[in-house]
């Protein structure tokens, strides 16, 4: 698992695409928002009475693809009570040919957003401190309460916990 990692932030860091304008935490490229670390900041903290299930993924990686329709379907279940927010982890150099392909297809409702921030020594321990890097991971939080999950979930699962937070 540690040698995946490796790889990943290798990789990752090596394709990084420049942004025409670096002072920017956003960028929306054909509704796709391309946000850095900074810009990702507001979606995993909450002063609202919003739920928010975060989850962290890419078109790369078989158990994110796998878990992928329990999000879409809990966003849909759930939709008066919580925010799915889906942070794609895909290669920057793939946004076209792989990532907004792949959210086309499979008619993804949810919001996604493509984090491209290759600083990942940075940021991956400000998202949770016990994060290795290795998707998927969800977060669950709103205003009382935040958990981090380093698993893949089924539906049930997934149902399950978010119960704890809007019961």
């Amino acid at each position: 698992m540690r040698c995946f990692l490796f790889i990943f932030l290798v990789i990752f860091s090596s394709c990084r695409n420049a942004k025409s304008d670096n002072s920017s935490n956003n960028l929306i490229t054909d509704e796709l928002e391309i946000v850095d670390f900074e810009g990702l900041k507001k979606y995993l903290n909450s002063d609202d009475d919003t739920t928010y299930v975060v989850n962290f993924w890419a078109t790369w990686c078989a158990p994110c693809i796998k878990e992928l329709p329990y999000f879409e379907m809990l966003q849909q279940n759930y939709a008066q009570e919580i925010e799915v927010i889906l942070v794609s982890l895909d290669f920057p150099n793939q946004y076209d040919t792989k990532l907004k392909p792949y959210i086309k297809d499979n008619n993804i409702k949810s919001k996604v957003i493509a984090l491209d921030d290759i600083d990942m020594n940075s940021w991956i321990p400000q998202v949770d401190p016990n994060w290795d890097g290795a998707i998927p991971i969800t977060i669950i939080h709103n205003r009382d309460k935040r958990q981090f999950y380093n698993k893949a979930f089924t539906y049930a699962s997934l149902e399950n916990e978010l119960k704890n937070f809007i019961n």
